[in-house]
């Protein structure tokens, strides 16, 4: 079943929760919706299943309005963070629950309800604990159980509130490779709220970036990544370099190093902010005949098969950070304190006064 919102707006008292939001989910599409605290992930997510009512706007399930539509017609299913299970009933009774509770006319057989509830348990890889306690089971498996029950109900749509929140790094992590396997099986329309940038690009199929209450960004995980389309993207994906300098009749240019900026022709002298992630800054211990800026070596720090740098800059004195292979890394044998040359291999630029990109390319000399 797709998902459309239509102009959906939201406010608490003297706060605006969400403002105009627009957007899409096909069918069968994982959509993760991320954000910073705040910014209307989880409003918006309760207005889709029809657990707060927007002050404006229109929901609609594979094309009817179902703004109007109470939580069960609207036939979806709620994960939230905490596991929710009825800690008096068994793994198998808490996954039958929502089908024995169905209205009489619409109840499977009891043959039916086990034969189901059994390939759930197997589908989620837990039919082994059927007669066990939410006590006796692990995080993990309490979540991957209330997954179970929100699916023995068929629902044409699935929403998950930081489903992994509440769980460690190690057991998230195994969980999301096994909600993306299980969605590919079952190709359910869902949507996911997060604030873990690994587990939004990893798992969905597109990433909605929330802010203040509107929509930054949709795309697949590699378009918001490597395409940012504002620079509240570019810094709430991972770390950002930022390098300040001014555009001018198509020209920007910032310390010692020149881009080409057509769109803007006509600009006259703007300022203008380079982005720049850690892993695209070219380190050398001379100019190599190009144009590039001047840095100090002010920290070394080996992570795994990265070695971080940090990097004060001559003229601005502001810290940039660099990534090197380690490979990279020992061929250079650097040291703290010494005086190297950086080049960005990708800088994406926004004019400050209106915050719109206007140029992506390789510094020219």
């Amino acid at each position: 079943m797709s998902i459309e919102v239509q102009n959906v707006r939201k406010t608490f008292s003297d706060f605006t929760a969400l403002k105009d939001v627009n957007f899409q989910v096909p069918t069968g599409e994982l959509v993760a919706l991320f954000g910073p605290s705040g910014s209307g992930k989880t409003t918006l997510l309760h207005i889709i299943a029809g657990l707060e009512v927007a002050d404006q706007g229109t929901i609609f399930f594979h094309g009817k309005d179902a703004t109007d539509r109470s939580v069960r017609d609207r036939q979806v299913r709620f994960v939230f963070q905490h596991y929710t299970l009825f800690r008096h009933m068994t793994v198998f009774e808490n996954v039958a629950f929502g089908l024995r509770v169905r209205p009489r006319m619409l109840r499977p057989s009891e043959r039916e309800i086990r034969a189901r509830v059994h390939a759930l348990l197997k589908l989620v890889q837990l039919d082994w604990l059927a007669d066990r306690y939410p006590s006796q089971l692990s995080g993990g498996q309490r979540q991957r159980i209330a997954l179970a029950r929100a699916l023995a109900v068929q629902p044409q749509v699935l929403l998950l509130d930081e489903p992994f929140g509440a769980l460690d790094a190690k057991v998230r992590k195994e969980l999301r490779r096994w909600l993306r396997r299980l969605h590919d099986e079952m190709h359910i329309t869902s949507v996911f709220v997060t604030h873990d940038q690994e587990e939004a690009l990893e798992v969905a199929d597109r990433v909605m970036i929330m802010n203040e209450g509107g929509i930054e960004q949709i795309g697949t995980p590699e378009e918001v990544y490597d395409h940012p389309a504002t620079p509240f993207v570019y810094h709430f994906l991972g770390n950002v370099n930022l390098f300040h300098g001014r555009v001018h009749e198509g020209r920007a240019r910032i310390g010692d190093i020149e881009i080409d900026a057509p769109e803007h022709a006509d600009a006259r002298d703007i300022p203008a902010v380079g982005y720049v992630r850690p892993h695209d800054i070219e380190v050398t211990r001379s100019r190599n005949g190009t144009a590039a800026l001047e840095a100090i070596v002010s920290y070394i720090h080996p992570i795994g098969p990265l070695v971080h740098l940090e990097l004060t800059g001559c003229d601005s004195g502001d810290l940039i950070e660099v990534a090197l292979s380690k490979d990279r890394y020992q061929e250079m044998k650097l040291q703290e304190g010494e005086r190297v040359f950086i080049t960005p291999r990708k800088l994406r630029l926004f004019v400050q006064e209106s915050q719109s990109a206007f140029g992506e390319g390789l510094p020219k000399s």
